[in-house]
């Protein structure tokens, strides 16, 4: 037994987690299927590997969290940010400095990175301790998302910003126009709760009737309500995506039946 595991054994605490095996972005072949992925070649493939480490795996192994991908992470979420604005002023030159913000922060927030990481894969390249991965570490959205701009971040070094920019317009940006016009669309709850606002100055309510299966794959049932009233049911992989989803089938119903507006201003009979 190693002397810190020893020592942890006699405070009573568990011995430290053992390291998951080292980042599969040292073997050449799986490499080179990600890089073709990324549409990037490394020409110092230990910067790959240094954007696919993650702190837990530098605790286990005696780095510094300065030697997880941590730094890289800081430099590509910059690199991201230049090169997502410069996209946008170009694409949109009508467009208010107000809704590109609100644009960017769509295309950069942490669900859509997660989202691109899973199609890259890269939760499986990822080194991390064994007991981070048996919690659903690969697949938990903030780590995928920061190792994405670790991954930007190293491209960057690596190649150059023109580099980083054909890997952000492959991966992020090549669908950018239908995701806005979707998720512009998409904020059923801001539409409900105007229009029930609107008649009752007060707010829809949301409630979880259900919450299923194992936490890296969890479906939630939400119920969108008003005075007792039942006006949509939504399925998601988390709340907020059942929320909206529930809120989209009330106005649904709304649309189809105008006169329950009226009938939500008293409780439902029985």
């Amino acid at each position: 037994m190693r002397l810190r595991d020893l020592w942890r054994k006699l405070k009573g605490a568990p011995p430290a987690p053992a390291a998951d095996s080292p980042s599969p972005a040292a073997d050449p072949a799986r490499r080179r299927i990600l890089e073709a992925k990324l549409g990037h070649s490394f020409g110092d493939p230990s910067l790959l590997d240094n954007a696919l480490l993650h702190r837990s795996h530098a605790f286990v192994v005696k780095h510094g969290r300065e030697d997880s991908n941590e730094r890289l992470e800081f430099l590509g979420d910059a690199v991201l940010g230049l090169v997502v604005n410069d996209y946008l002023y170009g694409r949109y030159p009508e467009t208010s400095e107000g809704d590109l913000t609100k644009m960017k922060s769509l295309l950069v927030c942490k669900d859509r990175l997660s989202e691109v990481a899973g199609k890259l894969g890269l939760g499986d390249h990822i080194s991390m301790s064994r007991s981070e991965a048996a919690t659903g570490g690969r697949r938990r959205a903030s780590i995928l998302c920061d190792t994405t701009e670790a991954v930007i971040g190293a491209i960057y070094l690596d190649g150059g910003l023109a580099a980083a920019q054909r890997m952000i317009s492959r991966c992020l940006l090549a669908d950018c126009d239908q995701l806005l016009a979707r998720r512009g669309q998409d904020n059923y709850k801001s539409r409900l709760q105007e229009i029930i606002q609107a008649r009752f100055k007060n707010p829809p309510r949301y409630r979880v009737t259900s919450a299923d299966g194992p936490d890296h794959a969890r479906l939630f049932r939400v119920s969108a309500t008003f005075n007792g009233h039942v006006l949509g049911v939504g399925e998601g992989s988390n709340k907020k995506a059942a929320e909206q989803e529930a809120a989209r089938q009330a106005l649904a119903t709304l649309s189809r039946r105008s006169e329950l507006l009226d009938e939500l201003a008293k409780p439902p009979a029985g």
